[in-house]
């Protein structure tokens, strides 16, 4: 057996998000043990992914198409405007089937430390947004952490000179914990509650 194909692999899949080197092992010799149809479907998926993916032009949400299903559909609330932090924090609150409006990802959060200033995420466009004037409101759903904090009040003292409305998802998930993580009635209550900032 060549060790380094196994080896570039375990070194790939370090590069994931929350997989250190004995996952990353565990997942290598999962794959290598997998039918070949199945890993080479596994593939294909990650190669379409990179190939067709690409955010929404309005809401920078993940899409194959220049507008995302979520924006074009004429059903949806168009006055108002849910603004998260990353597109897997969207498909929870859709998944919720609570929310009927459209959204905004900014892709991130501040945190000058990291140097993430709004100029580094989608903050100008949802700006630009507002300032088409179709919108009432915006509910700001960023996670209920210090990053998130920082970016609902930065978000809220930018928004309310242009005459939204803008509220915060109430706060029935945890502080310092992700919204992606959340259970759907947990989520539920917290749009429901929110408020106005």
């Amino acid at each position: 057996m060549n060790t380094n194909v196994v080896e570039d692999l375990i070194r790939e899949l370090t590069r994931l998000p929350g997989i250190g080197r004995k996952s990353a092992q565990r997942l290598a010799f999962f794959i290598m043990g997998m039918p070949d149809e199945e890993a080479l479907a596994m593939a294909q998926a990650i190669i379409r992914l990179k190939e067709k993916a690409r955010f929404c032009a309005h809401c920078f949400n993940i899409t194959e198409n220049e507008v995302c299903s979520i924006c074009s559909d004429p059903r949806r609330n168009h006055e108002k405007i849910c603004v998260v932090e990353e597109p897997s924090n969207l498909i929870v609150i859709e998944n919720a089937r609570i929310y009927g409006g459209l959204y905004h990802v900014l892709l991130g959060a501040l945190s000058p430390i990291d140097g993430i200033t709004p100029d580094r995420l989608t903050i100008g466009k949802l700006i630009q947004r507002i300032k088409g004037g179709a919108v009432s409101e915006v509910i700001i759903a960023t996670n209920p952490n210090t990053r998130g904090e920082t970016t609902a009040q930065y978000l809220s003292q930018e928004l309310k000179p242009l005459g939204v409305k803008v509220s915060r998802i109430a706060y029935g998930l945890p502080m310092g914990g992700d919204i992606e993580f959340a259970d759907e009635v947990t989520l539920s209550k917290s749009i429901e509650g929110r408020k106005e900032m």
